[in-house]
């Protein structure tokens, strides 16, 4: 007899990390993004997901058993990554009530009315220590005074099957209850760590952004794998102006990624001076589907909106294959407790 984990996922985006964990096993009963452009990506690509299109502080504040037809203590996980940036808090430990109005506040809240089994809960790597580390205490003890046993973990998703150097901060949680006798390992890293020249064949045709005359103009000039430092440096003094006289090594302005690579972080936007991912062969941004490629999206994974909310949605997400990885470990701990209690 097959057995159902069920997950509900805040903060959702376009569903990298919600595609990861369904690959890994897990049944998604909800999803809540408030941007409508993302929430189309993932009724498009999955229309039996139940995707709710609100602020998560509105359905945080309502009966959450009932919204999700579950009963407190049977969802196996919650998943998503709150935005934290408005999060510091400095001083005294703090308890739910002293963090309202910030995102996490809700994840929390879900925790404390649903108490799942475990949670995962991913960000950047700065939270840790974002305001000389009170914001992550305080987060780690809150997440502990809601019943949990609490590991974390930064995680490179180039380590994981992704053409991609991307570190993420991941938060795995077990109820206490449960923690005693179940423990969460993290996923072994792959033998082999894909480059660009791995992911970018064939890639199906897609918009994509475009460089100015001067920039197309400057970036000729780059070779694989190169920067502003390899070229003239009038040409490069004159192309990055002010950023000419910042301290630093300024690696990421006038970067072109070479196919024997991976990709640097796929970002939001792909113009952006002082974080260019130039094309290997050609003078241009990565395309959509490029950037979905090296994010270990499906090619089938449609994005919906506008080229700059594509870009957006992809540059947000988690890579699939990470959240793939992590999630199977997850299940091992979960399918263990369910053996168990039948």
């Amino acid at each position: 007899m097959s057995i159902m984990l069920t997950s509900i996922e805040l903060f959702a985006g376009a569903g990298g990390l919600a595609l990861g964990l369904e690959q890994a096993g897990f049944n998604h009963i909800g999803l809540i993004e408030i941007d409508k452009s993302a929430t189309d990506t993932l009724k498009c690509n999955r229309p039996s997901w139940n995707v709710i299109c609100e602020d998560v502080q509105t359905v945080a504040s309502r009966d959450l058993e009932k919204e999700f037809n579950i009963k407190k203590y049977e969802l196996d996980l919650l998943s998503g990554g709150a935005p934290c940036q408005s999060f510091s808090y400095a001083g005294k430990r703090l308890g739910l009530e002293d963090i309202r109005g910030t995102m996490f506040y809700h994840y929390a809240t879900f925790l404390h009315k649903l108490q799942p089994k475990m949670f995962l809960f991913e960000n950047v790597k700065g939270l840790i220590s974002h305001d000389k580390g009170r914001t992550f205490k305080t987060i780690f003890n809150i997440f502990n005074d809601e019943g949990y046993s609490i590991q974390y973990k930064v995680l490179n998703a180039w380590n994981y099957g992704v053409a991609q150097k991307r570190e993420r901060l991941i938060i795995i949680g077990i109820r206490n209850d449960l923690a005693s006798k179940y423990t969460y390992q993290y996923p072994m890293p792959y033998s082999y760590k894909p480059v660009l020249k791995d992911v970018l064949n064939n890639v199906p045709p897609s918009e994509c952004a475009e460089y100015s005359k001067r920039k197309k103009e400057v970036f000729a000039l780059v070779p694989p794998g190169g920067y502003w430092k390899d070229i003239d440096p009038n040409i490069a003094k004159q192309y990055m102006k002010s950023c000419w006289n910042m301290e630093g090594g300024r690696t990421g302005i006038l970067r072109r990624l070479s196919y024997d690579e991976p990709s640097l972080t796929i970002l939001t936007t792909p113009q952006m001076k002082q974080t260019e991912r130039c094309h290997p062969s050609e003078v241009r941004p990565f395309s959509v589907r490029e950037s979905a490629r090296i994010q270990s999206f499906p090619d089938d994974w449609k994005f919906c909106g506008s080229m700059i909310s594509k870009y957006k949605q992809i540059g947000n997400a988690v890579p699939c294959n990470l959240a793939k990885e992590i999630g199977l470990n997850i299940k091992k701990v979960l399918l263990e407790v369910k053996s168990n209690e039948l």
